[in-house]
C-alpha cells in the first residue's frame, strides 16, 4: 500500500490548543493570518490551502482583500462557495475598520497630497489611484485604478467611477505619481483629466480635482485650470 497519500495533515499534527479553530475560539487578536483563513476555509487541509492561498497573493493581505472571489477559487482547495465567506469576511473587517477610525476630511489639494504622497512619492512606476469622498468629503477609500504609464488612450475611464460607484461616493480626486521626480502634469494628464471631469457630469459624482505627485513636490490641474473648465 502507497502510504504517501496518507500522510497526515498539519492540522492532525497540531494538538488541539495550536489548532486554528481553538485559537481563534479562546484568543482570535493574537492569531496569525495564515490561522484565521484556516478557521474560516475549514477541512482537513485548511492549514495548507490557507498557507496556498497567502502564496498566490504574495502574502499580501491587501491584494486579497481586493480580490474577486472567482480568484479566490483559483487556489487549489478553495471552492467558489469558500471563496464567497473570505470575500466576506474581508469585506466585514474592512467595514469594521472604517468604523473605528477617524476619516480624514479632504478640504484643498494640499490634504489629498498629503494623504498619499509619503508612499506614492516613492513608486517605481506610475500609479494612479482615486480618493472616494462623501458628501461631507471624508475619505470612503483610496482605490488604485492603473499602474503603468498614464496614456490617455489606455486609462479606462469606466474603471474609475465603477469604484467610486460601488463606495457611494459623491466626489473623487484623482492622484497619480511622476517616477522622475518632477510632476508638471503631461498633456496626457491634462486629457485624461478632461475626460474624467466629463465622466463625472454624466454619472453625478463630481472630480474635484487631480493631483499629480512628483517626490516631495506636488501639483493640482485644478488649481492650475488644466483639465477643469
Amino acid at each position: 500500500m502507497n502510504t504517501a497519500n496518507y500522510a497526515p495533515t498539519k492540522l492532525k499534527c497540531l494538538p488541539l490548543r495550536e489548532q486554528p479553530a481553538y485559537r481563534v475560539t479562546n484568543d482570535s487578536s493574537s492569531c496569525n493570518i495564515t490561522e484565521l483563513l484556516a478557521a474560516l476555509i475549514g477541512g482537513e487541509k485548511q492549514i495548507e490551502i490557507a498557507e496556498a492561498l497567502l502564496s498566490y497573493f504574495s502574502g499580501d493581505i491587501r491584494r486579497l482583500y481586493q480580490a474577486h472571489p472567482c480568484e479566490l477559487a483559483n487556489v487549489r482547495g478553495i471552492s467558489p462557495l469558500t471563496a464567497v465567506r473570505l470575500k466576506a469576511a474581508l469585506q466585514l473587517g474592512a467595514r469594521l475598520n472604517s468604523m473605528n477610525e477617524e476619516r480624514p476630511t479632504i478640504n484643498s489639494p494640499a490634504d489629498a497630497a498629503a494623504l498619499v504622497q509619503s508612499e506614492m512619492g516613492l513608486l517605481e512606476q506610475e500609479h494612479l489611484r482615486v480618493i472616494l469622498l462623501d458628501t461631507r468629503n471624508h475619505v470612503l477609500e483610496v482605490v488604485e485604478i492603473y499602474k503603468g504609464s498614464i496614456n490617455s488612450s489606455q486609462v479606462r475611464i469606466a474603471e474609475i467611477f465603477k469604484a467610486a460607484i460601488r463606495r457611494n461616493a459623491t466626489a473623487l480626486i484623482v492622484v497619480h505619481n511622476h517616477p522622475s521626480g518632477d510632476p508638471t502634469p503631461s498633456p496626457d494628464d491634462v486629457a485624461v483629466t478632461r475626460a474624467i471631469v466629463q465622466a463625472g457630469k454624466l454619472v453625478d459624482i463630481e472630480a474635484l480635482d487631480h493631483v499629480v505627485i512628483g517626490g516631495s513636490r506636488w501639483v493640482s490641474l485644478k488649481e492650475r485650470g488644466l483639465g477643469f473648465s
